[in-house]
């Protein structure tokens, strides 16, 4: 899971600023490199290093990021990609010189790799699927000019279009992406089933219309910017360094099937995803989930609802308004430390759960509580927790996840461990329970969490990605080979190797 960023100013502003502003935004996303490229009408500006936003991007950076347009990313750690040189955005020179940032997952990777070696002649420089989806954009753009004289000045939008409905059929799994061509402009385009989010906002600035493109609506307010919509699955957007835009479905059979991990976990709750508001969303699954307690457990005795934060607040907030039940903060977090669930490693995830949460003792003592997360993956930070809560005084502990069981590998772009590391993998509601050391244990139901995604907004979206909890994979062409490929990857005895 990544933030991206692209922004095209007025003629002669720099917009680095903004795109670092950006990125702040989109900090959750992300939080193992960070990189800025920058382009005016002939030359690119760079930076990209491991590290969150505030320390890759010192003022001596920042000065030399010039140029009116520029894309940004922020990229979280996934097995394999420790290196700076897979910090983003990505350049190549051929055709025109063009960067590229990109959220998601390609599921074809070794495929693209060998396809550009044999039939591009293309070489690239890392295992990143992110450089190889670079490298075939590029390769068909320059399929799509097919040696026609004229430099820059001929790459008209026609071009780019076709070269992205070629993209599309040469790749399978999950991207958003933003480019940037030198000189020429930014395009914006979305994997074909929307999987990942991309959202576009405008401004006027002395007449000129600043155009910016993201992967969440909530940098349009940062950065005031007006929201537009979002990019349409199997759509490209093209914005011009004069301001033109220009868009087209590049797909014959787009359908719209976001991934619902973004409503459960990844978005912030101010953003608003192919219509549903995220705070919304959340809100409805606490409520779906106090109407499942009453009638699981009727006779809950449930003396206070407790969030884990920042994940469970929103959801807490709707059970205890459903159940009538106070809501309390008995959690206090450090805000200095970083989301445990996207840390390399298992040791440096419990070493942080150790560090992140402090209990407020007043707040459990002696009492009932229903402590209330967004998920449970490996089980071990609800462990924690349960402890924690019980040191503190509590007389039950009960617990509640916003999200169901999860039970299966995410291929689009969320780096979950194997399977046998997941708590629910092959266990009972009461097994998983014991193991965590709560008194009590419910988990959203499937259909609830989806109810409560699409009552949310004014959305036309009738399917979303589920795979994790279903292990239905919507763009088909992931069988067992394949996902035990990805968890030799994934393992956590793996990564404390890497």
């Amino acid at each position: 899971m990544c933030g991206i960023i692209g922004v095209v100013g007025s003629p002669g502003s720099q917009v680095a600023p903004s795109i670092y502003d950006a990125l702040l935004v989109l900090q959750h996303r992300g939080q193992d490199a960070a990189g800025i490229v920058t382009s005016d009408s002939d030359n690119i500006c760079h930076r990209r290093a491991n590290g969150l936003v505030r320390d890759v991007f010192r003022q001596r950076h920042m000065k030399n990021l010039e140029g009116s347009m520029g894309i940004g990313h922020v990229r979280y750690p996934t097995a394999g990609s420790n290196s700076s040189s897979e910090a983003q955005p990505f350049y190549t020179n051929t055709p025109f010189g063009i960067s590229l940032s990109h959220n998601g997952n390609l599921n074809n990777t070794s495929d693209i790799i060998s396809g550009l070696l044999e039939y591009d002649h293309r070489r690239i420089n890392t295992s990143s699927d992110s450089e190889a989806l670079l490298n075939l954009f590029a390769a068909e753009i320059q399929r799509s000019v097919n040696g026609r004289p004229g430099g820059l000045e001929a790459l008209t939008e026609d071009d780019i279009f076709r070269a992205i409905e070629r993209t599309h059929l040469r790749v399978e799994g999950s991207y958003s992406v933003v480019c940037l061509v030198t000189g020429w402009g930014i395009v914006a385009f979305r994997d074909p089933n929307g999987i990942r989010p991309l959202f576009i906002g405008h401004r006027k600035v002395d007449g000129f219309s600043e155009r910016v493109v993201s992967s969440e609506s909530v940098v349009c307010k940062a950065l005031g910017f007006e929201p537009e919509r979002d990019v349409k699955p199997g759509e490209a957007v093209i914005v011009r360094m004069n301001g033109g835009i220009n868009s087209k479905i590049c797909h014959p059979r787009p359908r719209l099937t976001p991934c619902v991990f973004e409503h459960v976990y990844f978005a912030r709750p101010d953003s608003v995803i192919d219509g549903i508001s995220v705070h919304e969303a959340r809100l409805k699954m606490g409520e779906a989930l106090a109407r499942a307690i009453m009638k699981t457990l009727p006779n809950h005795g449930i003396d206070a609802v407790i969030p884990v934060p920042e994940g469970g607040r929103i959801a807490a907030l709707g059970i205890s308004s459903e159940l009538g039940v106070p809501y309390r903060e008995g959690f206090v977090k450090n805000r200095y430390i970083g989301r445990t669930f996207i840390m390399p490693g298992q040791k440096i995830r419990k070493d942080s759960v150790r560090m992140k949460l402090n209990t407020i003792d007043k707040e459990f003592s002696g009492k009932t509580i229903l402590i209330v997360d967004d998920s449970i993956v490996r089980g071990n930070t609800s462990r924690r927790i349960v402890s924690m809560a019980r040191e503190a005084g509590a007389s039950r502990v009960l617990f509640a996840s916003s999200s169901p069981p999860i039970i299966h590998p995410n291929v689009y772009g969320i780096d979950m461990p194997a399977r046998k590391e997941y708590i629910a993998f092959g266990k009972s509601n009461d097994e998983i329970c014991k193991s965590i050391g709560a008194d009590w244990l419910i988990y959203q139901k499937l259909e609830d969490l989806v109810s409560s995604c699409i009552q949310a907004g004014d959305s036309s979206i009738v399917n979303f990605d589920c795979s994790c909890f279903n292990g239905v994979y919507v763009t088909g062409g992931i069988n067992e080979d394949y996902l035990r490929i990805v968890e030799k990857t994934r393992a956590d005895s793996i990564k404390q190797n890497a």
